[in-house]
């Protein structure tokens, strides 16, 4: 019997994929994708939702917008969900000590659109209902959007943040935008693997000291690594010069 397999990316631009991750309720991911058809957005993903998938219960929920869900790709890890993206912007309603850009969805959604025209994908992520985004799955983000909500109430509910974005991204496309900067960004996997790449020599030369602070030190290269606009060949001369630097320390 054929192992079935998982469906083929879409092709770089126009639209952006929507990125629920770890979604705890059925029925908001079935409001998200409705939410988003009123739009025209159908490329969804979903990162572990809490009970499982498919789920009829979202299904209800969608009230017409089924197709939504039966293209959306389902992936264990952030990392997977975004690896062919070449731009991540990540909602958020805390930035905390944030080390990139932070947008408006306006902004984010005018930006996105520039960047769909050069023909590159782009990926939004949203946060599981009860406490958003994690410093972890921020990591993976290009940069971070905020809506100026009260700040004695800022939670938004993941169908209605889903709706604001899917709200801005058809608002800004009615714009007179110029066309995107033609230049060939790495996608997230490229980038991923180069963080790797520098993450495990950086390991064995003993960087990461003390012990204590490790996963704060790398956690910070991550993001580093995340918010450059890195192109392919970027990439390729920034793992070249660690192979040379390597070399030249370990000798023949």
């Amino acid at each position: 019997m054929t192992k079935p397999q998982p469906p083929a990316s879409p092709p770089p631009g126009p639209d952006p994929v929507f990125i629920l991750v770890r979604p705890q309720m059925a029925e908001n991911i079935g409001a998200a994708a409705r939410g988003m058809l009123n739009f025209g957005l159908d490329r969804m993903r979903l990162v572990a939702p809490r009970d499982g998938w498919p789920s009829p219960k979202a299904v209800a929920m969608a009230s017409g917008a089924g197709r939504v869900l039966d293209g959306a790709g389902l992936h264990e890890t952030v990392a997977g969900a975004v690896a062919d993206c070449h731009v991540v912007y990540a909602t958020t309603a805390r930035p905390r000590e944030a080390t990139k850009a932070v947008l408006s969805p306006a902004e984010a959604m005018a930006e996105a659109h520039a960047h769909a025209a050069a023909g590159r994908r782009v990926g939004v992520l949203f946060g599981p209902e009860r406490a958003g985004l994690e410093n972890d799955d921020l990591i993976h983000a290009t940069s971070l959007v905020t809506v100026p909500v009260n700040p004695a109430f800022p939670s938004l509910n993941l169908a209605q943040c889903a709706l604001l974005m899917g709200y801005e991204w058809r608002r800004q496309g009615e714009a007179d935008l110029p066309p995107g900067d033609p230049i060939d960004l790495a996608p997230r996997h490229e980038v991923d693997r180069l963080a790797a790449h520098w993450e495990e020599r950086l390991d064995t030369a003993g960087f990461f000291f003390p012990e204590t602070k490790a996963e704060g030190m790398k956690r910070n290269l991550r993001n580093l690594w995340s918010r450059l606009p890195l192109t392919r060949a970027d990439v390729q001369t920034l793992h070249g010069a660690l192979r040379q630097l390597v070399r030249r320390r370990d000798g023949p």
